[in-house]
């Protein structure tokens, strides 16, 4: 297992990162930077974080992720309002596994991240996989939580399902 599987990304992995050919993607912004409220894909609010989200975080509109739910995005800069459609370049992407299910979440930025800014994103992604662990634990959901490094967002999509009709919610609960 590589350093970047293991959640653990090195200096390299995160050069690496930073030279992939970006893919352009549509995003909603569900959580703008700064937010408390953790909403999901379907706009319900899923929990209230103690702490702000450090991205705007959404979701791109026409696909699914690996565990049913619309593809993750982050948008690294300024806070964006709720609802916000953008259309941006997807540098790369943070696999997060909640409860065993893989959820890649598309890096996007207007400019290439810098390889600070995507060691950042997987430094809350670790952070986030062990307080999403004790989320789980404390709702009985039970499954392994890990922030399993990073991937091209062209992978990414690759991994990702093309949304056939109106998306609905995601088949269990988050």
């Amino acid at each position: 297992m590589t350093a970047a599987a293991a959640g653990r990304a090195t200096t390299d992995d995160v050069d690496r990162a930073a030279a992939w050919a970006p893919r352009t993607v549509d995003v909603v912004v569900e959580v703008p930077r700064g937010s408390f409220l953790k909403r999901g894909s379907t706009g319900r609010v899923d929990f209230v974080s103690p702490l702000p989200c450090p991205f705007n975080y959404g979701s791109v509109p026409t696909h699914l992720g690996l565990e049913g739910d619309l593809l993750d995005a982050l948008v690294l800069g300024p806070r964006l309002p709720l609802g916000t459609r953008l259309r941006l370049p997807a540098w790369a992407a943070v696999t997060l596994v909640d409860r065993g299910l893989a959820d890649d979440k598309l890096v996007c930025a207007a400019e290439r991240p810098t390889p600070a800014q995507l060691e950042h994103v997987l430094r809350f992604f670790r952070f986030y996989a062990r307080c999403k662990g004790w989320l789980n634990a404390v709702r009985r959901r039970p499954g392994r939580n890990a922030c399993a490094g990073l991937r091209t967002a062209a992978d990414a999509l690759a991994r990702a399902s093309p949304l056939r009709g109106p998306f609905t919610g995601p088949p269990i609960p988050f």
